[in-house]
């Protein structure tokens, strides 16, 4: 998985929510509050929606708690950590990079009617994503697409060689884009997958195997 000896420019697509953010600890906490998970449940997004999903009305309430953290909380939510590197490590390797995500501007459940991509480039820039000096990204470099379809349009059109998520649903759609290698983030769980996903890990996992993996 090496990028030196492809041949051909690199093109980095990234995912934004659960892939550079994660919302695990803002999640729990207000899980907690509301009483929808007990104090057993890790921080773990798919275990914590798992069982809140579970519960009489629970797809509802999942999609509530989504809009609070997409949104008017989005602030209190964290980088994922080793991320900031990884753009780092592509920067100094001038390897493009594209954040690439499906995201609707406002939420069905949010009664505040914060626009969520408004709300997450204003995170970025908080956080310093778009300071180019040590990432090379701007807004420019941002796109929100309302559907997965045209997430996945977005991600033929920029001509990514790689993407990473933390959907597998992503992968498995018919339209995703035929060549691009489809690296699976998943930090806190190892899940199957099929033979063309690479389950990519952390950030770490990703930095020292795009870049400082043995030839």
């Amino acid at each position: 998985m090496k990028l030196n000896g492809l041949g051909k420019p690199v093109t980095i697509g990234v995912d934004f929510d659960n892939t550079l953010i994660t919302y695990d600890v803002l999640i729990h906490r207000i899980a907690l509050e509301r009483g929808l998970i007990g104090s057993k449940i890790d921080p773990n997004k798919k275990q914590m929606r798992d069982s809140i999903r579970e519960l009489p009305g629970g797809d509802v309430e999942w999609q509530k708690l989504q809009a609070l953290i997409y949104g008017p909380l989005i602030h209190e939510a964290t980088p994922a950590p080793g991320s900031a590197e990884f753009l780092e490590e592509c920067f100094r390797n001038c390897v493009k990079v594209n954040i690439v995500s499906h995201k609707t501007q406002f939420a069905n459940y949010d009664e505040t009617g914060t626009n969520l991509r408004c709300a997450a480039l204003s995170w970025l820039d908080e956080y310093r994503y778009f300071n180019r000096s040590s990432y090379g990204l701007s807004s420019n470099d941002v796109y929100f697409e309302s559907t997965r379809k045209e997430k996945l349009g977005r991600i033929h059109q920029l001509r990514c060689t790689h993407f990473i998520d933390d959907l597998e649903e992503t992968f498995m759609e018919d339209t995703f884009p035929l060549g691009v290698s489809r690296l699976l983030y998943c930090p806190q769980i190892r899940v199957p997958a099929p033979d063309y996903v690479e389950l990519a890990g952390d950030w770490k996992w990703i930095t020292d195997n795009l870049f400082h993996a043995q030839e």
